[in-house]
């Protein structure tokens, strides 16, 4: 499912890899290179009309970015949702690997390619188009869902 062009897409700097997968957990496009110099960082933001995340304050001074002060997860999240109004969207969830989109999967086409346990534990399952990853709503979406309520994101 595509996000309206009203939800904020972002870029995170090398310093900020846990918190672009949380914010694709979150439902949030949010492009994370470790590789990606500054540059290619402004001007992705610039021509794709993403918000920058950054610990950089050199690359802080541009119009487009947000400078992120701590280095703890918890506040990090809170920092970036409270600055853009943010909140989990369950519909818009992608893949925390590569930022790809995630599409419905099949029970029946899970069988196999997830371990027993989860198939047997779950009727819905999720694939990335990008990189194939399967993902399920196993007992580690308890710990993710309790994150997300403990910072009041849900």
């Amino acid at each position: 499912m595509t996000p309206p062009s009203s939800v904020p897409r972002f870029v995170a700097d090398h310093m900020l890899g846990s918190l672009a997968r949380w914010l694709r957990m979150m439902g949030y496009d949010t492009v994370y290179d470790k590789k990606m110099a500054d540059e290619a960082i402004a001007s992705m933001a610039k021509t794709e009309g993403r918000f920058i995340l950054t610990r950089d304050r050199d690359l802080a001074k541009d119009p487009s970015a947000f400078y992120i002060e701590s280095d703890d997860l918890d506040l990090q999240l809170k920092a970036v949702c409270e600055k853009y109004g943010l909140k989990v969207n369950d519909d818009l969830i992608r893949c925390s690997v590569c930022n790809g989109d995630l599409t419905d999967l099949s029970k029946a086409e899970a069988k196999g390619q997830v371990p027993e346990g989860a198939f047997e534990g779950n009727d819905k399952f999720w694939k990335c188009g990008r990189c194939g990853k399967i993902y399920w709503k196993g007992t580690h979406w308890n710990g993710i869902t309790d994150r997300f309520k403990r910072l009041s994101l849900v």
